[in-house]
């Protein structure tokens, strides 16, 4: 403070700028992202009837879908941007599974009605999309093994549901399939872990072990 009485006033100091909220985007993303993973293995595996894909799509692009990107748009507000891209990859892919899905159920993609044909268009639309996101999921796999070694566990769990299935669509073989199911609760498995260890280090507990990473 002056003790000059012309001096001019002093002015306050600016305010700090409030620090941005804190939080977990794993807690909402990885809950929804299980109940569409157990959904599409169990429909894999045949538990929920294979001619009946449909059953899949309020599993997978309402609660998937939207869940993980709720996950990924917190994220993204936090500044987490390696978690908000691989949450939104996520959920994008299960999104797009719904549409595909319900597509083909409902007819919308254009195929044949000679029954033939269609096997083969809907045969070349699953393969097709597999494809994309096999190649998608391999460079998140590659791209993120700096994380810790559970999460490259899951990612390559991830990565071989998607062959399998792919194969499994290619062969036309329900074997493939059963098998891409059982990768499929696999990496279920490992998303209860990292879910178990989000909410018990968010409540106070000690984390749980997740693996040195691949690259340090």
């Amino acid at each position: 403070m002056s003790l000059d009485p012309d001096a001019p006033p002093a002015t306050a100091p600016a305010p700090a700028a409030p620090a941005p909220p804190a939080g977990n985007p794993a807690l909402i993303a990885l809950p929804t992202f299980l109940v569409g993973g157990i959904s599409l293995g169990l429909w894999l595996v045949g538990f929920l009837p294979r001619d009946l894909p449909g059953g899949l799509i309020s599993a997978v692009f309402f609660v998937n879908g939207i869940g993980v990107w709720v996950g990924a748009l917190w994220a993204a507000r936090l500044g987490q941007s390696a978690v908000a891209s691989i949450f939104a990859i996520f959920g994008a892919f299960w999104m797009s599974f719904g549409v595909l899905v319900f597509g083909l159920v409902n007819g919308l993609f254009g195929v044949s009605s000679d029954a033939t044909a269609a096997a083969s268009q809907v045969q070349s639309i699953q393969a097709t999309f597999l494809i994309s996101w096999l190649v998608v999921f391999l460079t998140l796999t590659l791209a993120t093994l700096r994380l810790p070694l559970a999460f490259t566990l899951l990612f390559v769990l991830v990565d071989a549901a998607v062959a399998l299935v792919l194969g499994g669509v290619l062969a036309g073989s329900t074997t493939l399939l059963t098998w891409g199911g059982v990768a499929v609760f696999a990496f279920c498995l490992v998303g209860v872990y990292l879910y178990f260890d989000g909410m018990d280090g968010d409540l106070g507990g000690s984390a749980r072990p997740l693996g040195r990473p691949i690259r340090g």
